[in-house]
C-alpha cells in the first residue's frame, strides 16, 4: 500500500505477534507491515520450549530461521515413584534469539520498539505519544488479560540462566524434575542444558492463587544449585504467571477483548493450552492461517480469528476437565500424582496430549483406571466452580 497505510499493523511484539510478522513476511513479501513492541525489543525477556511433535504442518519451516537448542534424543522426567527417558525431539528458543532473528529476517524499519499502543481500531493504531499508524487490518497479540469470565488456577515459574564452574555432565533436558518438596501445589524444577558448562533451570508451581515471592523462589533456585553441585554465573533470569484454563464463559471472555474489526490473537485471543499453558505450536497455526488470508479486510480477517478461537476452545474442553480434576480433586501437595500415574502413559498420547490433539483412545485411556485422586472429590470438583483469573497484584506476566 502507499503513503503511510500499511497492508497489516501487529500490536504486540512477543511471540504470537512476531511469528505472524515472519510468516507474512515470508510468504507474502509484497505485503507492508508494523510489528509494534512496547519493550526494547520483541519477545520481552522469556524462553519458549516445545516438542518436535507439537507443531502444525508448516511449522518446522517458520521456525527454521530461528536460532534454538534441539536435543534430537529426547528427555527426562522424575517422579517420586516413577523416572523416566522419553525419545521425543525437544526444541527451546530464548527472546533474545528470537528478537534477533526478526531484526535480521523482517523489512528494515518494520519492527518498531518502545511503542506503547493508546488505542487500536478497525483503521490502524494510535500511539501513546500521539501517533498513528493507519493499516488496513489491525492484529492485537498483547498478551492475556486477566478477567472473571475464565476460571482456573495459576502456573508460577522463575528460571535462571546459569554458567557453571565445570561441565554439568546432562545431555537431555530434564523436563519435569517432581522429586523437589510440593510447597503449596504442583511443584517441578525444569533443567536445559544448553551448553557443556551452561543451564537453564526453572522452578516451577500449579498453584491457586498468582503469588510469585521472588525472595523464595530464587532461594530454593539457589538450593536446588547446590544440591546438583552446580556453582558459577548467573548470566539472566526471567518470572512468569501464566493462567491455567478449567472453565468458564468464553464467549464473555472474546466479547471483552473485541474492538470491532480488530483481529485478536495469542493468548489474548484464547489461543493456549489450557492445561499446560502452551502457546508455541498455536502461535504457529495462527499465524500460517493469518497468511493464508493475509488479502482480506481487517473485519473480515479478524471474524475468522474469532471463529477460530471459538473451535480451539471446543477442541480445548478435554484439558479443562483435567485441569479441573487437578486443582479442585487433588490436594496441592498430592497434584504430582497426576502427572506421575500420566508418564506412564504410552509415549505417542503423551506427544498428542501436548499438542492438543489427544484422540477419543487417548481420552479414554487418561481417564481409565484407578485415578491418582479419590472419585469422590474428582466428582465433585467437577460440579464446583473454579475461581476465577483475575489480576495479580503484581506485573510478572511474560
Amino acid at each position: 500500500m502507499t503513503g503511510h497505510t500499511f497492508d497489516i499493523a501487529i500490536v504486540g511484539g512477543g511471540l504470537a505477534g512476531g511469528l505472524i510478522a515472519l510468516a507474512v513476511t515470508q510468504a507474502r513479501p509484497d505485503l507492508t507491515l508494523r510489528l509494534i513492541e512496547a519493550g526494547a525489543q520483541p519477545g520481552g525477556n522469556h524462553r519458549w520450549s516445545w516438542f518436535a511433535s507439537d507443531l502444525p504442518a508448516g511449522g518446522d519451516a517458520l521456525l527454521a530461521p530461528f536460532g534454538k537448542t534441539a536435543w534430537n534424543h529426547g528427555y527426562d522426567v522424575s517422579f517420586p515413584g516413577h523416572s523416566r527417558h522419553l525419545a521425543s525431539r525437544y526444541c527451546s528458543l530464548a527472546s533474545e534469539d528470537f528478537a534477533a532473528t526478526l531484526a535480521r529476517e523482517l523489512p528494515a524499519g518494520a519492527i518498531l520498539t518502545g511503542a506503547e499502543a493508546a488505542s487500536l481500531d478497525a483503521g490502524g493504531v494510535t500511539l501513546g505519544d500521539g501517533r498513528r499508524i493507519d493499516a488496513r487490518a489491525v492484529i492485537d497479540c498483547r498478551g492475556f488479560a486477566p478477567t472473571a469470565s475464565l476460571s482456573g488456577g495459576w502456573q508460577v515459574f522463575m528460571g535462571r540462566h546459569l554458567r557453571v564452574s565445570r561441565p554439568h555432565g546432562l545431555t537431555a533436558p530434564v523436563i519435569m524434575d517432581a522429586t523437589v518438596a510440593q510447597l503449596g501445589g504442583y511443584r517441578f524444577v525444569y533443567v536445559l542444558p544448553l551448553g557443556e558448562r551452561e543451564l537453564f533451570i526453572e522452578d516451577t508451581y500449579y498453584q491457586d492463587e498468582p503469588t510469585l515471592d521472588h525472595a523464595a523462589l530464587n532461594a530454593r533456585l539457589d538450593d536446588y544449585a547446590r544440591t546438583q553441585g552446580w556453582d558459577g554465573d548467573i548470566l539472566g533470569s526471567e518470572t512468569g504467571v501464566l493462567p491455567v484454563i478449567t472453565g468458564g464463559d468464553f464467549a464473555a471472555f472474546q466479547a471483552e477483548q473485541r474492538i470491532e474489526g480488530v483481529s485478536v490473537a495469542g493468548a489474548r485471543g484464547g489461543f493456549v493450552h489450557p492445561l499446560t499453558s502452551y502457546t508455541l505450536p498455536f502461535a504457529v497455526a495462527t499465524a500460517l492461517a493469518v497468511t493464508a488470508e493475509a488479502d482480506l479486510p481487517g473485519d473480515q480477517l479478524a471474524t475468522k480469528l474469532e471463529t477460530m478461537a471459538r473451535e480451539h476452545w471446543r477442541a480445548m474442553g478435554f484439558y479443562r476437565l483435567l485441569g479441573r480434576m487437578l486443582f479442585g480433586a487433588a490436594l496441592p501437595e498430592e497434584r504430582y500424582r497426576v502427572f506421575e500415574r500420566f508418564y506412564r502413559l504410552s509415549e505417542r498420547l503423551i506427544e498428542r496430549f501436548y499438542a492438543g490433539r489427544s484422540t477419543m483412545a487417548d481420552r479414554a485411556r487418561v481417564l481409565a483406571g484407578k485415578p491418582p485422586v479419590p472419585v469422590s472429590r474428582a466428582v465433585a470438583a467437577l460440579t464446583r466452580p473454579a475461581p476465577p483469573l483475575r489480576a495479580p497484584e503484581h506485573k510478572d506476566y511474560p
